[in-house]
């Protein structure tokens, strides 16, 4: 009996390290998925990775199968579980573990453990995550076959797919030469100021180019509790201004109330010195929000939180960025309504700083599927600076930038900025100076301990060549115009008018300025102006415009201005041949050099004398009024023909009808009088009465006073 009692205590001793161990799992486990919930992925690797650890009996555990969708940001689709399908836990685990290293960034040690291919049996989008991270790593080529090979298979994700599809069109971006620019230079800013600590990003423009402020997590910033909190892994915001010599003075943390001892980060200040930011906490980073705090001789009162027209319960709203007038604030949420994942939203500023109305979503063809975020609005050249990864990015966030269309009321197709400003990892936080010279940007595209480091860089643009180039054409018969001179002039004013002539095959190039918007003439000989107005102010890289001319031939005869009307038996203008002598004036005003004659005729009725009288008033009225807006006496001429001179028939082209003969068609009296019925003779005698004008003379000079 002593011995079997001996025996059974010995088998008990020796499971029991076993069954501790059972349990140290579960409880690894249990917490792993606890993290994995809360968007701690570091925490929860650590857990899985301990999990694992211990593979006695792991290999005969099963669990349901969980189709993953935590890469994906297709319309926030549910987390489906197949509970038909179990998988071993010892899968779930790797699984596991590689989806932490994704969601931290860890790109290598990614591609190294889905690379091994232990779990695609059990998660077949695993070879998604592959490609994913391969993508990452700047390994285009083994990407593409990865994702190509993923879509290929019976086993692929719908919600996977159209993000698979992307992603081969940024790898095949990523390989095209055309994406790399040359001449654009990309260094690490200031490290002693910028990149301290474990992370640094989001820089902005503190109320002038000369000042920045940015987020950092690095030792000396503001903590709620030192015993339980790290400075050196929680994000503050800073600030540092520029010396005379170019160089950063130190920067200098904003303190406590705007910094509150959680996550405070990605910044932005208004014209009214309001500073809107995001804020979150560690105990649920899947929610974050955006805080207003106001700002007075660099003291902030109490910072509060934007209400839900901003910050949609259970969402995240991140990135704030406020434009210049101070009435619109741009951010980033994946709040219901939106394309999917992260989109770029805007909401109304009222005048004291107050966020109005509702948040409405930007759309196509900024947002898409995936993740839009970190938008910076540059009001000189009306271009919107983003980051996505769901439009044609190289891996991760890559910044692009969308010029506004005025005409359309919206925003152009996104252009990806290329290497070497995108890499294949993040690139987001984009912003420039006013001349498109000098911008600063983040991007974790450098290997650190974490895996993810943010820090931020300063870009110094490639020389933004524009160049201008055309036609002059005759706008009736089609041919080139050889020797038009084209006369520029910059609507505000910098720099002085220049001209330059056609060749001999009516073409012209010529190279413009950035930040300007041009006033161009094309004048010739015998021949009525064009002009055209450019604007180079949107154009943020190398360019050649098309702008034809297309010029009129000044004719023989007068040119009828329809519209003219008078008062019965009067010459006094009627409002609406205001209207039309103000379109002759900016004729006028374009074509300078002209002198002409104001002409105006009756039909035949009434006496000879009367007729002409009545006519020369009526064609002086003309001419006072154009005197009026400030038209040179010396270009006009008011002539009065009376009935001496009628119309000729037109069709409906206006083109002369001709008769047998080949001639004309005279709208005479008798020619008149012989119609069989009183409208067309009406109609007749209408054309007749009419005011035209004729170009007299072409080299009018005005003579400064």
């Amino acid at each position: 009996m002593k011995n079997a009692l001996k025996k059974y205590l010995i088998i008990c001793l020796t499971l029991l390290p076993f069954l501790a161990t059972s349990q140290s799992r579960k409880v690894s486990l249990f917490n792993a998925d606890e993290f994995y919930s809360h968007a701690d992925y570091h925490n929860a690797l650590l857990n899985y990775q301990s999990a694992l650890s211990d593979t006695f009996g792991i290999q005969s555990m099963i669990i349901p199968y969980d189709i993953n969708y935590s890469k994906q940001r297709l319309k926030n689709k549910p987390t489906q579980v197949d509970s038909n399908h179990v998988v071993p836990i010892k899968d779930y685990i790797e699984h596991q573990i590689g989806m932490c290293l994704i969601h931290t960034f860890d790109y290598k040690k990614a591609e190294a453990h889905f690379s091994e291919k232990k779990t695609v049996d059990s998660y077949p989008e695993d070879l998604y995550h592959l490609a994913v991270a391969q993508m990452n790593m700047n390994h285009h080529e083994d990407a593409i076959t990865t994702f190509e090979k993923y879509i290929a298979s019976e086993n692929y994700s719908d919600s996977l797919l159209r993000s698979a599809q992307l992603s081969i069109t940024g790898c095949f971006y990523a390989l095209d030469k055309t994406s790399k620019h040359e001449k654009v230079t990309v260094a690490l800013a200031d490290t002693a100021v910028f990149n301290r600590g474990t992370a640094s990003f989001a820089p902005m423009y503190f109320g002038s180019e000369n000042k920045l402020m940015f987020t950092s997590a690095r030792e000396g910033g503001v903590l709620f509790d030192p015993e339980k909190q790290e400075s050196a892994y929680l994000c503050d915001l800073y600030w540092t201004e520029m010396n005379a010599d170019s160089s950063w003075n130190p920067a200098r943390n904003f303190g406590r109330p705007l910094n509150s001892g959680q996550h405070d980060a990605s910044g932005t200040l208004s014209s009214k010195n309001i500073i809107y930011y995001t804020r979150w906490n560690d105990e649920d980073r899947s929610e974050q929000s955006i805080y207003l705090a106001r700002m007075v001789d660099m003291k902030f009162y109490e910072a509060f939180k934007l209400p839900a027209s901003v910050n949609v319960p259970g969402y995240r709203s991140i990135n704030p960025f406020v434009s210049t007038d101070g009435r619109t604030l741009y951010f980033a949420s994946d709040r219901p309504g939106g394309e999917g994942g992260l989109d770029i939203w805007t909401i109304e500023i009222d005048e004291t700083g107050n966020v109005t109305g509702e948040a409405k979503n930007i759309g196509r063809p900024i947002n898409s599927e995936l993740d839009e975020m970190s938008p910076f609005f540059h009001e000189v050249s009306s271009v919107l600076f983003f980051s996505s990864n769901g439009l044609n990015s190289m891996g991760g966030l890559d910044i692009f930038k969308a010029p506004y269309n005025k005409q359309n009321k919206g925003f152009d197709n996104p252009v990806n900025m290329g290497s070497p400003i995108n890499s294949s990892r993040d690139d987001a936080y984009m912003i420039w100076d006013a001349m498109l010279n000098i911008g600063y940007f983040s991007s974790d595209r450098e290997d650190c301990e974490a895996g993810h480091c943010y820090d931020i860089y300063r870009v110094v643009n490639e020389p933004i060549r524009i160049f201008l180039e055309g036609y002059a054409y005759d706008n009736d018969t089609g041919d080139p115009l050889p020797e038009t001179k084209l006369t520029f002039k910059d609507i505000e004013f910098v720099f002085e008018p220049f001209e330059i002539m056609t060749d001999e095959n009516g073409f012209y190039r010529t190279e413009l300025d950035n930040n300007q918007e041009i006033f161009i003439k094309a004048t010739k000989e015998k021949y009525f102006a064009d002009a055209a107005t450019i604007n180079t102010k949107p154009i943020t890289s190398s360019t050649t415009l098309i702008q034809d001319f297309y010029l009129n031939p000044i004719p023989q005869d007068e040119i009828e201005i329809d519209g003219i009307e008078y008062d019965f038996n009067s010459a006094k203008l009627r409002p609406s041949s205001k209207v039309i002598l103000d379109e002759l004036f900016e004729f006028l005003e374009l074509n300078n050099n002209l002198v002409i004659e104001i002409n105006s005729h009756t039909d035949a009725r009434g006496s000879d004398s009367y007729n002409l009288s009545l006519s020369k008033r009526r064609a002086k009225s003309c001419v006072d009024y154009l005197l009026t807006l400030g038209l040179d006496e010396g270009r006009l001429k008011a002539i009065g023909f009376g009935e001496t001179t009628p119309n000729f028939l037109k069709d409906e082209k206006k083109k002369p009808v001709l008769d047998e003969n080949g001639d004309r068609v005279i709208l005479t009296e008798a020619y008149i009088n012989a119609q069989p019925d009183e409208e067309t003779r009406e109609k007749y005698h209408q054309r007749n009465r009419r005011t035209a004008f004729k170009v007299v003379g072409e080299s009018f000079i005005l003579k400064s006073k």
